[in-house]
C-alpha cells in the first residue's frame, strides 16, 4: 500500500469552511475506487488478526472509512452521531470546540461490557471529537483498542487529548 498515492490525491481547499482554514478534501480518494480501497485496506491492515468486536466511527466522513474497516475486520459498526440524530435511547457527551461546544451520542446498547472497540475518523485535528468518542465507548463498558485516522494535522496536536491510547494516523500534514 502506497501512502504517497493517497497523500497526493488529497486536495487542499483554502478558506473552507471559514477564512484561514486549509481544508484537506478526501473526495478525490473517495472518487477513485482503487484509492478508496487502498485507504480502507491501509486503515484495517494494522488490526488484522487482532480481536476487534466493534468499530465506532464519527459522522459524517468517519462513517465512510469506519464501515469499510468494520467489514474488513469482520466487526460490528457503531455510528457516533450528533445529539438528536439517533432513534433509540442514547448516552451523550459534550466537549469543547474552539468556537463553542458540541455533543455526540451513541445508542445505549451499542457496546457490551468488555468489547474491544476501534475508534475511526477521517482526520485528527484538535482531538476533541475523538476524545469524546473514547469517553462514550468507555462509559458503555467498552475497551478502546486503538484510535485511528487516515489523516492527522500534526500542528494542532490533537493527539495530546488522547494520551494513554494507541493513536495512529497514516498521513501527516
Amino acid at each position: 500500500m502506497n501512502v504517497g498515492r493517497l497523500t497526493s490525491a488529497l486536495r487542499d481547499v483554502p478558506d473552507f469552511p471559514k477564512p484561514g482554514i486549509l481544508f484537506k478534501d478526501i473526495t478525490p480518494i473517495l472518487g477513485d475506487p482503487d484509492l478508496f480501497r487502498e485507504a480502507i485496506d491501509l486503515m484495517a491492515e494494522r488490526h488484522r488478526g487482532q480481536t476487534i468486536d466493534k468499530v465506532a466511527a464519527v459522522e459524517a466522513r468517519g462513517f465512510i472509512f469506519g464501515v469499510g474497516v468494520a467489514q474488513a475486520l469482520n466487526a460490528g459498526f457503531i455510528p457516533v452521531r450528533k445529539t438528536g440524530k439517533l432513534p433509540y435511547e442514547t448516552v451523550e457527551v459534550s466537549y469543547e470546540l474552539e468556537y463553542g461546544t458540541a455533543t455526540i451520542a451513541l445508542h445505549s446498547d451499542a457496546i457490551n461490557e468488555g468489547e474491544k472497540v476501534l475508534v475511526i475518523d477521517d482526520l485528527l485535528a484538535t482531538g476533541g471529537t475523538a476524545a469524546a468518542t473514547v469517553q462514550l465507548v468507555e462509559q458503555l463498558g467498552g475497551i478502546v483498542h486503538a484510535v485511528d485516522f487516515l489523516i492527522e494535522l500534526d500542528f494542532l496536536d490533537g493527539r495530546s487529548k488522547l494520551g494513554g491510547y494507541d493513536v495512529h494516523a497514516h498521513i501527516h500534514c
